[in-house]
């Protein structure tokens, strides 16, 4: 599976030097990878709101939509 173009994502954002770079919820230090290693846990959207402070639910669900969405794509394989 191709990776994720999160350049796409309105919800999120790449800085050089902001966690190396990493995609992070815009406006927060809160790795996109972190979201989906918690909730892979079995984590709760609630329990991270709680735990990681300044987060916004509607970003959280914006990251998780749009990965459910990059599902429904078409895959494009090598010829």
């Amino acid at each position: 599976m191709a990776p994720l173009d999160w350049s796409q994502c309105p919800a999120v954002e790449s800085v050089p030097g902001k966690l190396s770079g990493a995609w992070v919820l815009r406006g927060t230090r809160m790795p996109v990878s972190l979201i989906f290693e918690n909730l892979e846990s079995g984590v709760s959207i609630d329990d991270i709101l709680e735990w990681y402070d300044g987060l916004d639910r509607e970003q959280i669900k914006a990251v998780i939509e749009f990965a459910a969405r990059s599902l429904d794509k078409e895959p494009s394989y090598a010829t």
